[in-house]
């Protein structure tokens, strides 16, 4: 996510958009595939944000399928596993990883927020962001090359369950009470747009399908497929709780630092699992 846009009007705060116009916001916004944003005001956000889980379902898809073609056609779990890797930062422009390294020069540079706020806006990365992208990437790569040495099927499923945690952070960090770090931009835009009760039950509903898709890799899997989800949701909040003390509040790079986190902390579980 990126903190590029204009503030969306001021509307009733219970109103809600329909769910064509929040997919659109959710699909134009979170990546590059073609999706025609046809409102940009706070109900489409508040829908938008709360579908974030189907974006990561459909990125992960396209990943998952491109590892597992690679696979299939005699290529090693290294080169499947790199290309899935890629291919959410294709479909996201890279802005996930930005901000990441964004929000980790800002977290490293021991200065007030509003000066931390204004490095993380500069076009360059320092040199906690390239060695946090760096790593994040490493493992990555080395968890789902594991996973898909395993065969297609725990590679493809890791894939997935990792690109849903990680937009099922965003969810969550754009619940009510948590509040965005400067007044423009999209983290403006979409902080605090969702209401406590529907963030919860998307975070439940979103554990119970990585349950029932792990599940016919027997019931072990199933429950690190639980674990991962609920162990990323951990990570990605310490993160949020740290940069809302940092900044003030969130923003569009923080976004997409919860997002990065959560997805590693998946792999990284069920590699360890």
């Amino acid at each position: 996510m990126t903190d590029s846009y204009e503030d969306p009007p001021t509307v009733p705060p219970g109103e809600r958009a329909p769910l064509a116009d929040g997919l659109r916001f959710a699909f134009g916004t979170l990546t590059v595939l073609p999706a025609r944003i046809t409102r940009w005001d706070r109900p489409a956000a508040r829908t938008g944000m709360a579908c974030a889980p189907l974006v990561g379902l459909v990125v992960g898809a396209l990943a998952a399928a491109a590892g597992t073609a690679l696979l299939l056609l005699g290529g090693s779990p290294l080169l499947a596993a790199a290309v899935t890797v890629a291919v959410p930062a294709a479909l996201t422009r890279g802005l996930h990883l930005d901000g990441l390294a964004d929000t980790a020069d800002g977290l490293g540079s021991a200065k007030p927020a509003e000066e931390a706020l204004r490095i993380m806006k500069q076009s360059d990365i320092g040199p906690f962001g390239v060695i946090t992208v760096l790593f994040v990437l490493l493992i990555q790569v080395a968890a789902l090359a594991g996973a898909y040495a395993d065969g297609w099927a725990r590679g493809a499923l890791a894939a997935v369950t990792a690109a849903v945690a990680a937009r099922l952070a965003m969810t969550l960090a754009s619940r009510e009470g948590v509040p965005a770090a400067r007044p423009g931009g999209l983290g403006a835009a979409v902080a605090g747009v969702v209401p406590r009760g529907p963030a919860a039950a998307v975070a439940v509903l979103t554990v119970a399908a990585a349950v029932a898709a792990a599940l016919p890799l027997g019931l072990p899997a199933a429950a690190r497929h639980a674990a991962a989800v609920l162990l990323a949701l951990g990570a990605a909040g310490l993160l949020q709780r740290r940069c809302v003390r940092r900044f003030d509040g969130v923003t569009g790079d923080v976004f997409g630092a919860l997002s990065e986190v959560a997805a590693t902390t998946v792999l990284l579980t069920l590699a360890l699992g």
